[in-house]
């Protein structure tokens, strides 16, 4: 009989980057449940209160990049070290002809969705270098794949974060830090559903006119689970995936185009 596949995570050190709430909360559980350490941040008080016992947690806008720089620091400081780090933070950006969306808009995006990942990378590697089993993960999306009709910013950070994951892997794989990008699809939660809204508003159609769209461009036509994504990135950052680095997986359904 073949082993189980256990992960060997307990006790790994872990940061995740708005992990209060949708997809970075079912990180941070999914890694708590393998017994790792982990601290986060979010700008959700409610949401960072809630977390279980025994989560870092700090409020932290991940656009002030002195804060992020010192989330990083105490956290290392707490955690006692640093294994792994989740670049998940990111906000959907607007929703606009390109002639129509504000400079402060597109900034804003960007710097939350891309830069607040270059920051954190910056600050964590020394501390990663140190590590057994080092890797970074970064969230993207099918939008850093494809196109994204009247979502340029946000298709830009996300396209960006592809080119900082695969040359921060050139650069790091000397020092065996893995650094990995997920991308996701249509994923279950308030998020999409507010991304879908702010569409069919945009355009005029109802609603479910616009999720159907959504959906006719994928193979397997539901939402994806958070806990999907959050089982990736374990697998991502356990010794079992020690030559996977510079990869953009999608966790998507096979889309094949965004609408």
């Amino acid at each position: 009989m073949g082993e189980t596949m256990d992960l060997n995570l307990r006790n790994h050190r872990v940061i995740v980057t708005a992990g209060a709430n949708g997809i970075g909360r079912a990180i941070v559980e999914a890694f708590l449940a393998e017994g790792a350490r982990v601290a986060t941040c979010d700008i959700d008080d409610a949401g960072l209160a809630s977390l279980p016992e025994g989560v870092f947690r700090r409020n932290v806008d991940v656009s002030d990049a002195e804060a992020l720089r010192a989330f990083v620091r105490d956290s290392v400081a707490e955690l006692g070290g640093l294994d792994c780090l989740v670049n998940n933070a990111g906000i959907a950006g607007p929703t606009a002809r390109v002639e129509d969306i504000d400079l402060a808009a597109w900034d804003q995006c960007l710097n939350i969705c891309l830069t607040s990942q270059f920051v954190t990378c910056g600050e964590a590697v020394e501390h990663l270098r140190k590590s057994d089993n080092p890797s970074i993960i970064n969230l993207s999306s099918v939008a850093g794949r494809f196109g994204f009709r009247l979502r340029t910013p946000y298709a830009a950070a996300k396209w960006g974060v592809i080119g900082l994951t695969k040359s921060l892997s050139i650069e790091l794989g000397p020092d065996d830090i893995r650094v990995n990008a997920i991308l996701p699809g249509l994923v279950s939660g308030d998020r999409q559903r507010r991304v879908l809204e702010a569409r069919a508003q945009s355009q005029g159609r109802p609603i479910a006119e616009v999720e159907a769209e959504a959906f006719s461009y994928t193979s397997i036509r539901h939402y994806v689970d958070p806990r999907q994504i959050a089982d990736q990135i374990l697998y991502l950052a356990s010794d079992r995936a020690s030559t996977i680095s510079g990869q953009a997986i999608s966790v998507c359904g096979d889309m094949q185009m965004l609408a």
